[in-house]
């Protein structure tokens, strides 16, 4: 899952952003509204903690302005501004979820994990592909009732996997979901983490699709 984070203030934009990775979020971060806005407006991202009252230009306009460009990327406003005028104009301008500082970083991590989850269309917290189970919520793999050991890598690759389950999804995309923008993965690591996977949950759940990418399935045909 790959985060957007606009937050100004230095240590708490850390701290958010230490906490998210510890969860196996990828997170790119910017410190201002207009590098957030061109970021949100340009990059692919599973969700974006937006701060309100950001140098440059503020959150609301950044986060009109992707809403009226098509933007639909699920959009947590994180703000110390706790009045009700400035709830009302943050999902006006087509908020998902406001919450005010202070907060608690498992809060953030429960409240992303909820948007993204609801953003690939599941309801429930629990998604299912054959025997295998994603706690959307947690954050944690089954298969068989039994726990799944993951590294991070795994997770990433196979949370975006299992989020669009029978859907395609393109190489391209997984790197972008696992790897970090200032990282250099090798030209094979996403082959060699779903041949990883592949070991730990079954070979014939995901499926190469040639010049495509990868899909999980079910397993049977």
């Amino acid at each position: 899952m790959r985060i957007l984070l606009v937050e100004d203030d230095a240590i708490l934009s850390e701290g958010i952003a230490r906490a998210l990775r510890a969860e196996n979020f990828v997170v790119d971060v910017a410190d201002n509204g207009e590098d957030g806005g061109h970021l949100g407006s340009t990059e692919r991202y599973d969700a974006a903690v937006l701060d309100l009252g950001l140098p440059v230009r503020d959150g609301v306009s950044v986060l009109r302005e992707w809403r009226e460009t098509g933007r639909d990327l699920p959009v947590l406003i994180l703000t110390a501004r706790d009045g009700w005028s400035e709830k009302v104009a943050g999902f006006k301008a087509g908020a998902d979820d406001y919450l005010t500082k202070p907060f608690r970083m498992e809060e953030v991590v429960m409240r992303l994990r909820a948007l993204v989850r609801r953003a690939a269309g599941h309801a429930a917290t629990r998604i299912a592909c054959g025997a295998l189970t994603f706690d959307a919520q947690l954050g944690t793999f089954e298969l068989d009732g039994l726990p799944v050991k993951l590294t991070g890598l795994e997770w990433r690759v196979l949370s975006a996997l299992i989020l669009r389950r029978e859907v395609v999804i393109e190489r391209a995309e997984l790197i972008e979901r696992v790897y970090e923008g200032d990282a250099d993965p090798d030209s094979n690591s996403i082959e060699v983490i779903i041949g990883r996977l592949r070991r730990k949950i079954g070979p014939e759940m995901i499926e190469t699709v040639r010049s495509r990418g990868y899909r999980l399935t079910t397993g049977t045909s």
